[in-house]
């Protein structure tokens, strides 16, 4: 008998939301494969008084993952693509991307139908350093608060009172069925995303060639090509979640065409390029996207901004 493959997840409604997709979409592709799930609580999710920024960065929602694996508690670990650091640790690897969701961001209020809407001092919640400086872009009257937890505990946390909107990942929003609290989505290339957003990724063992192998099926290759371009870019850029990066990748015909943006949350002032290439270069096309930004200055958006 095969032995089951065990998927490490996050506790949150949308981590296992998202686990158990990949676990459907395997038994499906493999029929009498057994998928089980193993909840794990991160750090990412136990700490939220504080920003990713200042308590380690998105690689927090990683690490106890990661270490269920070496262990072999886990064979595999499934991530929000944009949570996933531009450089994994050594031995482990991205054996499966899924088709992408809606990548935009969501613009969520119970009062306002858009940013321009919202009364002058209105509060904001995001502690995306990238959503930040785009709406100081927009709005430097705002006021940006920062805005931790799960999908639910964001709205909730909206419909108490504490903020006049929030800004979510649309793709969270939708993939536990609360489409309808979104009030107008944040499109690209106008208001770039994370740089992944909206993909599922699924994290392996290197080394572990059957479970590789298992994985393998469930890559969509147009996301492929347009998230490798988005995480060249950012990985080029030194990205984390400590600096304000945005990404969107549009594959088309005639081959790939990355949007690129450097922001300062501070001040607002935001660095912007576009490039294309061939469908089979998408790690070049990240590089020449950041060497762009890099030529305008990029390199004083970079330093850490908390």
């Amino acid at each position: 008998m095969t032995a089951p493959l065990r998927i490490a997840t996050r506790k949150s409604a949308l981590a296992l939301w998202q686990a158990e997709h990949v676990a459907t979409l395997l038994r499906q592709a493999h029929p009498g494969l057994v998928v089980e799930l193993v909840p794990l609580s991160t750090r990412g999710d136990e700490i939220l008084d504080r920003s990713l920024a200042t308590i380690g960065g998105k690689g927090l929602f990683l690490k106890e993952l990661e270490v269920a694996m070496l262990e072999d508690r886990a064979d595999i670990a499934v991530h929000s693509l944009k949570d996933v650091p531009a450089e994994l640790d050594e031995g482990f690897v991205l054996s499966a991307i899924l088709p992408r969701a809606d990548a935009a961001d969501a613009f969520i209020s119970n009062q306002y139908k858009n940013i321009a809407d919202l009364p002058n001092g209105a509060r904001v919640g995001t502690s995306s350093l990238r959503r930040q400086a785009q709406l100081r872009a927009l709005r430097p009257d705002l006021q940006l608060l920062d805005l931790r937890g799960n999908v639910n505990t964001r709205l909730a946390k909206l419909d108490e009172g504490h903020y006049e909107a929030i800004i979510l990942a649309c793709a969270g929003v939708d993939r536990l069925g609360l489409s309808h609290r979104i009030t107008l989505r944040l499109a690209s290339p106008d208001w770039l995303p994370a740089p992944g957003q909206g993909a599922i990724a699924v994290e392996s063992r290197a080394a572990d060639a059957r479970v590789s192998t298992l994985l393998a099926v469930l890559t969509d290759s147009e996301t492929l090509l347009a998230v490798s371009a988005e995480r060249a870019m950012n990985e080029q850029l030194g990205g984390s979640c400590a600096v304000a990066i945005g990404a969107w990748c549009v594959v088309a015909e005639h081959g790939l065409t990355l949007h690129g943006m450097v922001g300062n949350a501070a001040t607002g002032d935001l660095l912007v390029a576009q490039a294309d290439f061939a469908a089979d270069k998408p790690v070049e096309l990240g590089h020449e996207v950041a060497a762009m930004l890099i030529a305008q200055g990029a390199a004083e958006f970079l330093k850490p901004q908390r």
